[in-house]
């Protein structure tokens, strides 16, 4: 196996010293630019590639940049990480994905792992709980909290969805179309997002001048199996006439429920979900749905680890949320 190009291989390749080789590939000023550009043709032609952790040691930042997530089979996770490595990729800096299923020790763990390669900013949706391990990795990293807040240790900058209004809109909508029980689907109290959503929706039922029911509001850890569950327990229960999905995972559970069941059961059923993937504008004659801006969420977060020199006075960036009105009334049905 061959040595690893260094600077001082390099310097010794060339003729000059090793310092000259640094700030030619710095681009430092002060280097002739006939000599910057030999260095930076034989640093190709050996294949140098420069060492990261030694930057950081030296006071450099790295351009590492680390983006934590639930998972990816969410769409809004799969299109935010694909947006975002795009955008990332314009600015020159390496994105490294790590999944935590929502599970506090997969975070500690991933969070390990990059403060080991030197990544000195972070994007992550934040698990539920507290960890000390996480705050101990993240105390010189950089921190953008995404979707939901935590409690870090120390102020830090969040892009959120402001998604109350759309939600409040959702129920009010279904209450102009004479639905008076109207079930809702989403996260616990245990996430930031949860306990908003939920509260947004508590909110349009007074808008509307409707009576809460509990055993129509229907909370837990968000995931597809949720809301499939929980849409079928309130389709069999006949009780409701109308769904409201806090949660993208969660609203593709509830409407696979809804297309599953047939249309007896769910010819009466209006429904309103969370997220618009591309055949929400098609299935059934459309679903009616909360659209978050993704991409918008994305390229603000790539703006903010490119920033220098963050306000202080302006740590939460939020993006409304809006309410696309389609067929809401019997389209899932129609088979």
């Amino acid at each position: 196996m061959s040595d690893r190009v260094t600077i001082k291989s390099i310097a010794k390749d060339l003729g000059i010293s090793h310092m000259t080789v640094s700030r030619a590939l710095s681009d430092h000023p002060n280097v002739l630019k006939e000599t910057r550009d030999a260095v930076k043709q034989r640093a190709r032609e050996l294949g140098y590639v420069k060492n990261a952790a030694a930057s950081a040691m030296r006071g450099e930042q790295t351009q590492i940049v680390g983006l934590l997530l639930p998972n990816i089979v969410n769409e809004f996770y799969a299109r935010f990480a694909n947006t975002m490595a795009l955008a990332c990729e314009a600015q020159s800096l390496q994105l490294v994905i790590h999944l935590t299923g929502d599970n506090i020790v997969n975070e500690e763990q991933a969070l390990e792992r990059l403060h080991q390669i030197q990544a000195q900013r972070v994007v992550m949706v934040p698990t539920p709980g507290k960890s000390e391990n996480s705050v101990l990795h993240l105390r010189s990293t950089s921190v953008i909290q995404l979707i939901r807040q935590r409690d870090m240790g120390r102020p830090t900058s969040a892009i959120l969805v402001d998604d109350s209004a759309a939600i409040r809109s959702a129920v009010t909508h279904l209450a102009a179309q004479g639905h008076s029980r109207i079930a809702y689907i989403g996260a616990d109290s245990k996430l930031s997002s949860g306990r908003s959503r939920l509260a947004a929706f508590q909110d349009g039922l007074m808008l509307a001048n409707l009576e809460e029911t509990p055993e129509l509001v229907c909370t837990g850890a968000p995931s597809n199996e949720m809301g499939q569950s929980y849409a079928r327990r309130i389709i069999g229960d006949r009780h409701a006439t109308a769904m409201v999905c806090g949660g993208f995972e969660i609203s593709n559970g509830a409407l696979s429920a809804l297309m599953d069941t047939g249309r007896q059961s769910a010819e009466n059923m209006s429904f309103i979900g969370y997220g618009d993937p591309s055949f929400y504008a098609w299935v059934g004659g459309g679903v009616s749905t909360i659209r978050v801006p993704v991409e918008s969420l994305a390229h603000k977060a790539v703006e903010l680890l490119t920033a220098r020199g963050e306000t202080p006075s302006e740590p939460v960036h939020s993006f409304d949320a809006v309410l696309i009105t389609r067929n809401t009334t019997q389209v899932l049905s129609e088979r």
